[in-house]
C-alpha cells in the first residue's frame, strides 16, 4: 500500500513508519519538526518537512495513498492549559486539514490517533470506550472535537475510520528535552545531568504507561483489519497502574541514582486517576502486554544515555502567564 503518515519524524510517528516500510508498503511522512527530529525518520520514507495545516500540500502529497495515519500533533496536554492557542491549533485545525485532503483524495482509511486524554474525570477505573468524554484541558477537548469531525465527514463520504486511543507512549525516541510533556523522559534526561527528578504535586497521581512496541503492534492490525473500522479503541496496558513517586523509584533503580525528588505545586487541571482497559483491544486485535514497565524504562534510559542529555528547549510560547503557570514550564526552576 502507499500509506500517508503525519507526524513522521516524531516518537510515534517514526515508529510506525518504521513498521510500514519493513511490511514492504511505501511510507509518504510529513512533519513540520516541532516536536519532531530528523534522525528519526528513516531513509527509505519520502519525507516532507511541511505543516499539516497545508492544506495544498495535503492534498498534493495525498495522491494515491490508500490509508492515512494521522499521527501528529503537538500532545501537550497541562501545557495547553497556559497555550491554548497553539496547542489546539496544532491539534484540531490540522486535524481538519489532514482530513479534509483525506476525503479529496479518496483514501480507503483513516486512522486518527486520539489520546487517553479524552475521558477526562470518571466516576470509575478503568476507562472505557463507551464512556462519555469529559475533556478537562483545551488539548483533550481539541482531541474529543477531531474525533467527532472525523466520524461524521468519514461516514458522510464512505471512508473507512479507525479512532485509537493510546496512553502515555514511552521508549526510544520520546522527546527527552522537552519541558512540557514526558515524564518519564524527562526524569532521565535530569538524572543523566545529576539532577534530581521535579514532582507535581505530592506524586500520588496514577497512570499507565505504553511502551512503543506494544502500540505499533497494535497499529499494524488496524491497518486491514475489516472488523475494526468505525471503531474506538484504547491501546495500551491496564496491568501495571503506578503513581508518579514509583515510576521516579523506578527510573532511579535502573540508574543506581539516590532519589530525593523535588516537589512543586500540582499542575492545574491534572487528572489525579487514568488508565484505560485493554479489554477491546484484546479482543479485536489481540493485544498483550509484551513489555514490562521496567524494561521500558530500561530501554529508555539506554538509548538517551546513548545520545546524551540534553538542556531543556523551552520553543513553546506561553501564552497565558501568571502565577498558576507552572515554573518548571519558563526556565525558571528545571
Amino acid at each position: 500500500m502507499k500509506i500517508l503518515i503525519t507526524g513522521a519524524a516524531g516518537f510515534l510517528g517514526s515508529h510506525l513508519a518504521d513498521r510500514m516500510l519493513a511490511l514492504g508498503h511505501e511510507v509518504i511522512g510529513v512533519d513540520n519538526m516541532l516536536g519532531g527530529e530528523r534522525v528519526n525518520v528513516h531513509p527509505d520514507v519520502q519525507f516532507y518537512d511541511v505543516d499539516c495545516s497545508n492544506l495544498h500540500m495535503m492534498n498534493k502529497l495525498m495522491e494515491g495513498c490508500e490509508v492515512v495515519f494521522h499521527a501528529a500533533c503537538t500532545a501537550h496536554d497541562g501545557f495547553s492549559v497556559f497555550s491554548p492557542y497553539v496547542i489546539t491549533q496544532n491539534t484540531f485545525q490540522i486535524t481538519m486539514s489532514v482530513l479534509s485532503a483525506a476525503i479529496r483524495n479518496k483514501v480507503k482509511r483513516f486512522v486518527y490517533c486520539s489520546s487517553m486524554s479524552r475521558y477526562g474525570e470518571q466516576n470509575r477505573l478503568p476507562f472505557t470506550e463507551e464512556m462519555t468524554c469529559n475533556p478537562r484541558v483545551p488539548y483533550a477537548v481539541a482531541k474529543v472535537a477531531s474525533e467527532q469531525i472525523v466520524q461524521q465527514l468519514c461516514e458522510l463520504n464512505g471512508v473507512e475510520y479507525v479512532i485509537i486511543v493510546p496512553h502515555n507512549i514511552i521508549g526510544p525516541r520520546q522527546k527527552y528535552n522537552d519541558p512540557y510533556r514526558n515524564v518519564a523522559a524527562i526524569m532521565i534526561n535530569r538524572i543523566l545531568q545529576n539532577k534530581q527528578p521535579i514532582i507535581y504535586g505530592d506524586g500520588n497521581q496514577k497512570r499507565c504507561f505504553s511502551f512503543i512496541d506494544d502500540v505499533i503492534y497494535c497499529l499494524e492490525k488496524v491497518l486491514t483489519q475489516n472488523d475494526v473500522n468505525k471503531e474506538i479503541i484504547n491501546i495500551g496496558p491496564d496491568e501495571e497502574f503506578v503513581t508518579i513517586n514509583e515510576l521516579a523509584s523506578t527510573i532511579a533503580n535502573c540508574m543506581n541514582f539516590n532519589l530525593d525528588p523535588i516537589y512543586v505545586p500540582h499542575r492545574p487541571l491534572e487528572v489525579r486517576y487514568a488508565t484505560c482497559s485493554a479489554d477491546k483491544a484484546r479482543k479485536l486485535l489481540n493485544y498483550t502486554t509484551k513489555v514490562t514497565l521496567e524494561d521500558g524504562i530500561q530501554q529508555m534510559v539506554d538509548f538517551i544515555a546513548q545520545r546524551g542529555p540534553k538542556p531543556f528547549e523551552y520553543n513553546l510560547e506561553i501564552e497565558i502567564n501568571n502565577e498558576k503557570t507552572p515554573k518548571t514550564w519558563s526556565n525558571e526552576l528545571i
